[in-house]
């Protein structure tokens, strides 16, 4: 896909984003419905959400579209984990390269992780997976962190 066809996708995502991700809805709807309009646009083997608890020392699944995945990431393990410790966002091109990466599914390639902030807190991360190494540039990154900002808000 070439970068401008990337663009003009998540030009429409965010439009409709901005559409039906309604503040007063619950935080599980809008993650909901936040998978399925990635989902729908780019198609990749994995998009979800993994939530911290407080007083928990991993993240746990909240919504997603695709195969089955891994209930619980601790905090020491995986690019979720990375990025939740490290509050930024995390590209992968080779998950295989990256040390500690959990294979929830041997599928998967390459993967980018965007924390969900609230002030300096981490309250959870968007995690995609690709079939496909190198799928994930900063026309994800940057649109994938607006995205959840908007959410987060």
């Amino acid at each position: 896909m070439t970068k401008e066809i990337k663009a003009e996708k998540y030009s429409k995502l965010l439009k409709t984003a901005n559409s039906v991700l309604v503040p007063e809805d619950h935080c599980l709807s809008r993650m909901a419905n936040c998978c399925v309009l990635i989902q729908e646009e780019f198609n990749w083997l994995w998009v979800g959400f993994y939530l911290y608890e407080e007083g928990r020392d991993h993240l746990y699944l909240g919504p997603y579209q695709g195969p089955l995945a891994c209930t619980q990431i601790p905090f020491s393990k995986g690019v979720c984990g990375a990025s939740f410790t490290e509050k930024k966002t995390m590209v992968v091109p080779n998950v295989e390269n990256f040390p500690g990466h959990i294979a929830c599914s041997g599928d998967s390639k390459s993967e980018i992780v965007v924390p969900i902030k609230r002030g300096d807190m981490v309250i959870g991360v968007l995690d995609i997976d690709s079939v496909e190494l190198s799928s994930f540039d900063e026309i994800d990154q940057k649109n994938l962190e607006t995205l959840v900002q908007l959410l987060s808000n």
